[in-house]
C-alpha cells in the first residue's frame, strides 16, 4: 500500500508542534512507504518466524538464552539506527529484522515458559500497544511516519514497532493454532484483511496514518502464518520446507531489496544535485 503523502489533518497536527518539526524531510528515518517496503517489511516478519526457531533448535541455547542475547542484539542494533542522523537503508532494515525476532520470542516466553493463552497475550499487546499510540500522540500530537526526525519520536516509533511484532505473532498463533484454522487459511485471511485496509486507503480515501499502522499490524501474524504455512511439516499442515531454507531465502530477497533501495535513493540524491 502506497502513502507518499500525509493528509491535511496529519500536517495540522504536526505544523502545531513546531518545536519537535524539522523542515527537510531528507531526516526522517524511516523509508518512504512504497511496495518495496510493504514486501522488504512482509519478509522480515517471516524471517523473524522462522529465524527465531531455527536459532532456538539448531543452537541449542534454549528459549531464555537465545531471548536473552538476541535482545542485547537488538538493543545494540538499535542503538546504531538511533545514532544516525537520517535514514540508512540497512541500519533501518536490519532493526526491523531483530526487532521481528525479539517480538516473536518475547511471545514464546509468555506461552511456552509462563504458560500464558494466546488469547491473553494478544489482548495485553493490543493493550501496550494502544496505550504506546496514546502517550505517542498525546506527546507529539501526530502518529505520522513521515515526521520521525526527533531522538523521543523515534523511540516512541520503534516501541511501537516492536508491540505490533509481539502482538502479531501472539495474533497470528492464536488464529493458525489456538483456533485451529490452519497456517494456510490464516495467511489467507491476513491477506485479504490487508487487501481489505488498502481498499478502504485507495478507495475511500480513509485516513492515511490509520490505514498504514493497521497495515503494519497485520503484516506481523501475516509474516508469522506465512512462515509457518512455509517452514512447518506437512503433518502440522505445513509446506515442509524448513525453517533454514525459508530463512535463507528471505533473507538474501530482503539483501536484494535493500540493496535495490539504497540504490534508488543515492540516485535520487545525485540527480537532487544537479
Amino acid at each position: 500500500m502506497h502513502n507518499h503523502t500525509t493528509n491535511t489533518a496529519d500536517r495540522s497536527v504536526t505544523h502545531s508542534a513546531p518545536q519537535f518539526a524539522k523542515p527537510s524531510h531528507c531526516l526522517n528515518k524511516v523509508p518512504q512507504i512504497t511496495l518495496v517496503f510493504w514486501l522488504i517489511k512482509m519478509m522480515s516478519t517471516t524471517v523473524g518466524e522462522t529465524a527465531a526457531d531455527y536459532l532456538i533448535f539448531n543452537f541449542k541455547w534454549g528459549l531464555p538464552l537465545t531471548s536473552l542475547i538476541m535482545l542485547l542484539l537488538f538493543f545494540a542494533v538499535l542503538t546504531i539506527q538511533l545514532k544516525a542522523t537520517h535514514y540508512v537503508a540497512w541500519k533501518y532494515w536490519l532493526t526491523v529484522i531483530m526487532v521481528s525476532i525479539v517480538g516473536t520470542l518475547i511471545t514464546d516466553n509468555m506461552t511456552d515458559n509462563l504458560g500464558i493463552p494466546l488469547l491473553y497475550s494478544t489482548i495485553g499487546f493490543s493493550v501496550l500497544l494502544i496505550a504506546v499510540f496514546a502517550l505517542w500522540y498525546r506527546r507529539e500530537k501526530t502518529l505520522s511516519i513521515h515526521h520521525i526526525d526527533t531522538l523521543r519520536r523515534e523511540v516512541f516509533y520503534w516501541t511501537a514497532i516492536l508491540a505490533t511484532f509481539a502482538l502479531g505473532t501472539a495474533a497470528g498463533d492464536w488464529f493458525a493454532e489456538g483456533l485451529n484454522v490452519g497456517y494456510q487459511t490464516a495467511t489467507l485471511l491476513f491477506a485479504a484483511a490487508i487487501a481489505f485496509i488498502a481498499a478502504g486507503y485507495y478507495g475511500l480515501r480513509l485516513n492515511s496514518v490509520l490505514c498504514f499502522w493497521l497495515a503494519y499490524i497485520l503484516t506481523r501474524p501475516l509474516g508469522a502464518a506465512l512462515g509457518d504455512w512455509l517452514a512447518q511439516p506437512h503433518k502440522y499442515g505445513g509446506l515442509g520446507f524448513g525453517v533454514t531454507s525459508i530463512s535463507i531465502v528471505f533473507l538474501c530477497l530482503i539483501a536484494a531489496m535493500v540493496s535495490y533501495e539504497t540504490y534508488q535513493h543515492h540516485k535520487q540524491q545525485s540527480s537532487a544535485k544537479r
